[in-house]
């Protein structure tokens, strides 16, 4: 098990996927630091160099992931319900917020649009 910045992983995984079990690295974001690192896409956890490991888990802390992007979007979407906003209403109603059809295939958005509605 390698330990990056608080997630144990094993070490048979592949590094690109491994990256995004964090909150908020894609694919994308996995790949341009494996790139930046110059660590191949197909490398697994276990063969990484120790140097290797740390670079990464800096550049990982440099980041917004996890729990701060977290807070980011919960105050974001407070901000816009305080401000009294079209998309703020949706968001506090659990609607569709960028003009989905709702007389129909609403239940997608309900189901993906629960954020804390109270406050």
């Amino acid at each position: 098990m390698v330990f990056i910045l608080g997630i144990n992983i094993p070490e048979s995984r592949v590094l690109k996927t491994a990256l995004q079990t964090f909150y908020g690295v894609g694919p994308n974001v996995a790949a341009r630091l494996c790139a930046k690192l110059s660590i191949h896409k197909t490398a697994q956890v276990g063969s990484l160099a120790p140097s290797k490991v740390l670079s990464l888990a800096d550049e990982l802390s440099g980041l917004t992931i996890e729990n701060e992007l977290q807070r980011k979007l919960r105050d974001d979407i407070k901000r816009l319900r305080d401000m009294g906003t079209y998309r703020g209403r949706r968001h506090a109603q659990g609607l569709p917020v960028r003009g989905q059809r709702t007389r129909t295939q609403i239940n997608t958005a309900r189901k993906l649009n629960r954020v804390e509605r109270r406050g």
